[in-house]
């Protein structure tokens, strides 16, 4: 998605502080350096801290929207799921789009050291292990 209107070379995100993406979750900056090489990013991080998951705004404008579009339905099935995530909108013209990954994740991966270390990643003063650019590395 966007891929084609986007032409930058940097991509922020702001990620929760806890679940798959948590700043302690080594697959998670694994992966990111992957997509960073894939698509020659830079990609900027900062992590919520942890426990504060009140602050994100997509967790709690997003989401009770699309709890209040399924309210009193019942959940019947994935897709009726899916294709009630959606329909959903918000009040200033949000409309979200959701589809299945039905893709295998393996559980239990653990990142050695030395693969850890290899991974290009610049701490920020502020709380490095919060804030972090992850730049593509140049082959």
């Amino acid at each position: 998605m966007g891929k084609e209107k986007y032409k930058g070379n940097k991509l922020y995100i702001t990620a929760d502080g806890g679940g798959s993406n948590s700043s302690r979750i080594r697959l998670w900056k694994v992966e990111l350096q992957a997509f960073a090489n894939e698509f020659n990013l830079e990609i900027s991080v900062s992590h919520y801290p942890p426990d504060t998951s009140k602050w994100n705004k997509i967790e709690h404008k997003l989401f009770s929207y699309i709890s209040m579009n399924w309210k009193s339905k019942p959940l019947i099935n994935i897709q009726f799921v899916i294709d009630l995530i959606s329909s959903t909108t918000t009040t200033k013209g949000l409309k979200v789009k959701a589809k299945l990954d039905d893709a295998f994740y393996e559980k239990g991966i653990k990142i050695k050291d030395d693969e850890f270390e290899k991974l290009s990643i610049i701490r920020d003063e502020f709380h490095g292990e919060w804030n972090y650019i992850i730049q593509p590395h140049k082959f």
